[in-house]
């Protein structure tokens, strides 16, 4: 869908006017995709990618202090201590507090949250077919995405 269809809107100031309102629309839209694909699993985005960096200590049950886990997010302005005892409730990660610094909780996954991500993960090609992109037109806006930032 075109982005002036989409909000009703004609007239742009210039084409990164119109980047930068279609960015945000977009990732609105995306972030109501994973809404609705993560809601019969019961964890929010914020929950998912913190269970997805801690997967990747796995089965280290030393595992991570929360602020590591929130330098590695996607939305570094989340309140990971929060998220992380929304997920210790769930019983998909365990913690305890750091022995060296008692100032420090260490937050490791469980098995019941490797359980869930292996369950998304069959799923996820879902996700992939939203784009209505080819893999190779996706590598492209990737690079053009990465180029952005830069």
């Amino acid at each position: 869908m075109q982005i002036e269809e989409a909000l009703k809107h004609k007239k742009f100031k210039n084409e990164y006017h119109k980047l930068r309102v279609n960015l945000l629309y977009s990732a609105g839209w995306l972030g109501n995709e994973i809404k609705s694909f993560l809601a019969p699993y019961d964890i929010t985005q914020k929950q998912f990618n913190i269970l997805r960096i801690l997967r990747g200590q796995y089965p280290d049950e030393m595992g991570m202090t929360i602020m590591d886990i929130r330098e590695r997010m996607v939305d570094k302005m989340s309140d990971a201590s929060r998220i992380v005892d929304r997920i210790y409730k769930k019983d998909l990660i365990g913690k305890k507090p750091c022995m060296k610094d008692k100032r420090h909780t260490r937050v490791w996954i469980t098995e019941k949250g490797m359980a869930l991500l292996s369950d998304v993960d069959t799923k996820m090609p879902q996700m992939d077919t939203i784009f209505n992109l080819t893999e190779e037109q996706a590598q492209t806006l990737n690079c053009m995405l990465e180029e952005m930032r830069k």
